[in-house]
């Protein structure tokens, strides 16, 4: 444990700010595994529901800064690469 104050509440933020990025990750994988399942599924319908909320998750996640924005389009760019296939 630090000595330092400054340090001590910089240890609290970083375990709120850990915490928010883990839910914030997991709903985007949570979503996007939806949408995949959609996909392979090849229902129209599940589609259309799934893929916006997924590429909507992954626009958030990365304006939060919880990905890398190259990391965030590529995710996007291969989501709608395989919808448009259909």
């Amino acid at each position: 444990m630090a000595n330092i104050k400054s340090q001590k509440k910089r240890i609290l933020t970083n375990e709120k700010s850990r915490q928010r990025n883990m839910a914030v990750r997991s709903k985007m994988k949570t979503l996007v595994k939806y949408a995949m399942s959609a996909l392979e599924s090849k229902d129209a319908e599940k589609i259309k529901a799934t893929l916006p909320a997924a590429l909507s998750s992954i626009d958030r996640a990365a304006s939060k800064g919880v990905i890398h924005a190259n990391n965030a389009a590529r995710k996007k760019s291969s989501l709608q690469h395989r919808a448009a296939a259909l």
